[in-house]
């Protein structure tokens, strides 16, 4: 479990956070929000994400602990959900819980095209929607870039048909950042979804800011740099100004330098533990990280 901290003291900074057209308070739940640009739709800074965490058996005892994982998100504040349809059966257990708990119009689900010919995404999403248990999404994504030049376009054919209120584009290395921005400099997206992190800071340099002067939301993937930013840290001390930003633990860490960029709309980290899902609510409160501090973290993790 990770360790805890109050972090009630940051909330005086709220109300200067506030004063941003992009950024607000989640009435009655703490968390921040930035709207999504194309539309103005406020969604709250801390998702979740289904990668491995949601691979699991219905029924089984780490299936019962994921309902109290998504009891604990969704009484959070917590919205926005990232799946797949090749993330091993981890969409079903996502839609077999929101029907069980009664979460589906909380939730903002964003799941993927994962295919390589029109065909083969017709056949995909007609599984996606019975996997999920609804018959629309909030937001389509095709992973990876996989056969993007065919699948972005029956995305907006889906979003025309009001199958998905929005598309999108995702990667999750560095070596594709340059090949997504090309695409967000040439075609129209509501969002994309890339890699940023500690330890992977690229993102910030040139696509994070285009993604601001396009009006492109962005959802960041590996925050945690698939754990093995924990594995750095064990042992390891906060740095002394972490109280001052309301930060407890490496996690908040990890995930409030994230959200500190003002052209991240909101991360998704996955977790199949109700603590840590708590732990992790806890970054989306409170002031963000000053530029300096966000550099004294790179370079602390170069």
């Amino acid at each position: 479990m990770y360790a805890r901290r109050d972090v009630l003291r940051a909330s005086a900074a709220l109300g200067a956070l506030a004063l941003s057209p992009w950024l607000r308070a989640e009435s009655g739940s703490g968390l921040l929000t930035r709207k999504i640009p194309s539309t103005g739709e406020a969604l709250p800074v801390i998702g979740a994400g289904t990668s491995g965490s949601f691979e699991v058996q219905a029924g089984s005892a780490q299936y019962q602990q994921l309902k109290a994982v998504l009891e604990a998100f969704f009484k959070g504040g917590g919205k926005v959900i990232d799946t797949s349809p090749n993330y091993g059966g981890a969409d079903a257990i996502l839609g077999q819980l929101l029907e069980e708990g009664g979460w589906h119009r909380q939730c903002f689900i964003a799941t993927k095209i994962a295919a390589d010919s029109r065909d083969a995404a017709e056949r995909q999403w007609a599984q996606s929607l019975s996997s999920l248990r609804t018959d629309k999404v909030d937001l389509l994504q095709i992973h990876n870039l996989r056969d993007w030049q065919t699948q972005l376009p029956y995305a907006r054919e889906l979003k025309q048909q009001g199958k998905t209120r929005y598309v999108g584009i995702t990667h999750y290395l560095n070596s594709g950042q340059d090949e997504v921005a090309r695409i967000v400099r040439n075609e129209p997206l509501d969002f994309i979804q890339i890699n940023y992190s500690v330890n992977a800071p690229d993102a910030a340099r040139d696509l994070l800011p285009l993604c601001q002067d396009k009006g492109v939301a962005v959802l960041v993937n590996r925050a945690f740099d698939d754990g093995r930013l924990f594995a750095r840290v064990k042992g390891q001390a906060l740095p002394g100004w972490a109280a001052e930003a309301g930060i407890g633990s490496w996690a908040q860490m990890f995930l409030k330098f994230a959200i500190s960029h003002p052209a991240v709309t909101t991360v998704i980290p996955a977790t199949g533990r109700p603590d840590r899902q708590l732990d992790q609510l806890k970054a989306g409160s409170g002031p963000l990280l000053s530029e300096a501090q966000r550099q004294a973290l790179i370079k602390q993790f170069a």
